[in-house]
C-alpha cells in the first residue's frame, strides 16, 4: 500500500467524525427561493433595476455553499457557520490542496453520504483573488466585474460559469443535511443574465 492510500485510510474516519459533528444541520424549513427577473420589471430606472437583480442573485452568492469555497484566506470553510476546515488543509499552489493532502484525497466524484463528505470531480478552492468571505453583495459585484479578481473572465464567461459549471451546481445538491443555496442554478443564471442585460450595475 502506497503512502497516499495509507493517508486516505487514516483521513477518512477522521474526516467522517469531524464533518458529522461540524456540518450536520437541521433543516429550518423549505429551501429559500430567488425572485425571477420579471418580478423586477416594476423598477423603471434601469440602473436601479440592474442593482436590484444582482442583490437578489447575491442571496445565493453569499450563502455558505458559495462562500465556504471562496474564503478570504488559504483554508476552506465548513458548515453553515463557516468554520475553518478540519482537518486543517491548505489551498496549495493550484487551489486543489497541498501536496500531502490534495482535495481529492477525501472529496471524491460525488457526495459520500455515509461519512458526510461532499464531492465533485473538480473539488477545489476558488482562487485567492476571488475570495468573498466577509464582503458585501456590492463588493462581490465589483469584484466579479474586475478581470484581475475574477479569474480573467469576461462577464459572459462569468455567466457561463454560474450557469453551467457542475461545481457551482453542487451548491444546490450539497447532501448530508447541508442547506442548499437559495433558488436553483437556473434561477441564479437568469438573474445574472438579466443583470448583464441592464448594464451590470452594482448595488451600493
Amino acid at each position: 500500500m502506497n503512502w497516499a492510500s495509507r493517508l486516505a485510510l487514516l483521513a477518512s474516519p477522521i474526516v467522517a467524525l469531524v464533518l458529522m459533528s461540524a456540518t450536520a444541520v437541521n433543516s429550518a424549513g423549505p429551501q429559500a427561493t430567488l425572485a425571477p427577473p420579471e418580478s423586477f420589471a416594476g423598477i423603471s430606472d434601469t440602473a436601479a433595476r440592474s442593482a436590484a437583480l444582482f442583490t437578489e442573485a447575491g442571496k445565493a452568492l453569499t450563502s455558505p455553499r458559495c462562500v465556504n469555497c471562496h474564503p478570504a484566506g488559504d483554508r476552506p470553510l465548513q458548515g453553515e457557520a463557516g468554520r475553518l476546515h478540519q482537518p486543517p488543509v491548505e489551498r496549495g499552489v493550484d487551489g486543489f490542496g497541498a501536496a500531502a493532502m490534495r482535495c481529492s484525497t477525501c472529496h471524491q466524484a460525488t457526495n459520500f453520504e455515509p461519512a458526510g463528505v461532499p464531492g465533485n470531480p473538480h473539488w477545489h478552492l476558488a482562487p485567492r483573488e476571488m475570495g468573498w468571505q466577509g464582503k458585501t453583495v456590492g463588493e462581490i459585484c465589483t469584484q466579479i466585474k474586475d478581470p484581475a479578481r475574477n479569474g480573467g473572465r469576461s462577464l459572459q464567461q462569468i455567466l457561463a460559469h454560474l450557469a453551467d459549471d457542475p461545481l457551482v451546481g453542487w451548491a444546490w445538491t450539497p447532501g448530508f443535511g447541508r442547506e442548499p443555496a437559495p433558488g436553483t442554478q437556473k434561477q441564479l443564471a437568469a438573474l445574472i443574465e438579466a443583470w448583464l442585460n441592464t448594464g451590470a450595475v452594482c448595488p451600493k
